[in-house]
């Protein structure tokens, strides 16, 4: 991913993002007393690393090593035109792989993302989750909550809440995935593929 430009704002920091993340895991761990009925399902792209994050983190607080598996939601989206022709050439979505290699029916499933927005990308996880079985309950938890919610969505667990305008968005940088730890605030609209 290319580097921000000197105009984007540092909203956190590498330690900062640690910290979040941190607190998040504690959060889990206090609201279910049941680890060995918790999974960690992480939304690519980059709730997979942070939902790795707090799974390592909460076997550092418990030594318990609670089920973790990621979730491609690219089918379930309500903005993917693959069949219809909708989408310009070179504007098909990247399909990812889905691993959920437990059983779900009756667990507490924590959906991880990294940014919540509009709720659209919550949604269709929780389609594409519900392909699965059925969980006792799903929870949610995003490092940050930008607001202008299209859907009656609400996280359970939140690492900073960030009001941002419709001519901003904001970015989280992961050193899994771009090589840093960061959250920046982006001076340009957000299109209409990330929600």
């Amino acid at each position: 991913m290319a580097a921000p430009a000197q105009a984007d704002k540092l909203l956190l920091d590498g330690e900062a993002l640690r910290r979040t993340i941190a607190r998040i895991a504690h959060e889990i761990v206090e609201r279910n007393p049941d680890l060995e009925r918790t999974a960690l399902v992480g939304i690519h792209t980059r709730g997979v690393p942070v939902a790795h994050r707090i799974r390592r983190l909460i076997e550092e607080y418990t030594d318990r090593e609670i089920a973790l598996g990621t979730l491609d939601i690219t089918f379930h989206r309500d903005d993917v035109h693959v069949r219809d022709g909708g989408r310009a050439p070179g504007r098909q979505p990247v399909v990812r792989s889905t691993n959920i290699s437990f059983p779900i029916e009756g667990m507490t499933v924590v959906l991880v993302d990294d940014v919540l927005y509009t709720g659209r990308t919550i949604r269709a996880a929780i389609d594409a989750l519900l392909e699965f079985g059925r969980p006792a309950r799903v929870q949610l938890a995003v490092l940050v909550d930008r607001g202008h919610r299209e859907l009656p969505i609400r996280p359970d667990y939140v690492g900073k809440n960030l009001p941002t305008g419709r001519d901003e968005r904001i970015q989280v940088e992961l050193v899994e995935i771009d090589e840093r730890d960061g959250v920046f605030l982006v001076a340009e609209r957000e299109d209409a593929g990330n929600v």
